[in-house]
């Protein structure tokens, strides 16, 4: 069975809005570099809601070709969205319905595994029905020190347990980390 992976910046402070917006750290280094590239390349989809598919959809295909992009731009993106009606992004497809039902039929077909960005509702739904398998938290060093709550990572959600898998410091000092939900 296919996985979700979550991956999510986040600062000290649990902010996750507008991660454009915050201070440069200096960039993920080669190897940060190389771990957001095997988690995009060893994945067959992209499951996002309007927001951040709005987002991408905006800069992945205007970049420069190389593999990672070339990737992103053509493998299958799914959009949950109750508002988008016309995606313009090649091979996007808008998932109207019931979200968990759709993702669970995601899950069953063949391919490699579902990557996720951003924190929102989508991700709060799939945490509730148990479709998340996987999260990798990208924390940046410092405070945003701003922000209502709709910039925060917290939400209400059932209590959740995960089990660190990975711990990945890099020089920017960003820390990665690597969870898997504990079933």
């Amino acid at each position: 069975m296919r996985e979700i992976v979550n991956s999510t910046y986040i600062s000290l402070d649990g902010v996750i809005e507008s991660p454009q917006n915050w201070p440069d750290t200096g960039g993920f280094t080669d190897e940060g570099n190389r771990i957001q590239n095997d988690l995009v390349l060893g994945c067959s989809a992209i499951l996002m809601g309007r927001h951040t598919y709005e987002s991408f959809a905006g800069v992945w295909p205007n970049l420069p070709a190389n593999e990672l992009v070339d990737k992103m731009n053509t493998m299958p993106k799914y959009v949950a969205s109750s508002t988008l009606t016309a995606p313009q992004w090649t091979n996007s497809h808008v998932i109207k319905g019931d979200l968990v039902e759709a993702v669970t039929a995601l899950k069953q077909e063949p391919g490699g595994d579902i990557v996720q960005f951003g924190v929102g509702e989508v991700t709060r739904t799939l945490l509730s029905a148990g479709l998340l398998d996987r999260l990798r938290l990208w924390v940046h060093p410092f405070f945003i020190g701003h922000g209502g709550p709709e910039a925060l990572l917290y939400r209400d959600l059932p209590t959740t347990h995960f089990d660190l898998t990975s711990a990945t410091p890099l020089t920017s000092g960003i820390v990665v980390l690597d969870y898997r939900v504990r079933r």
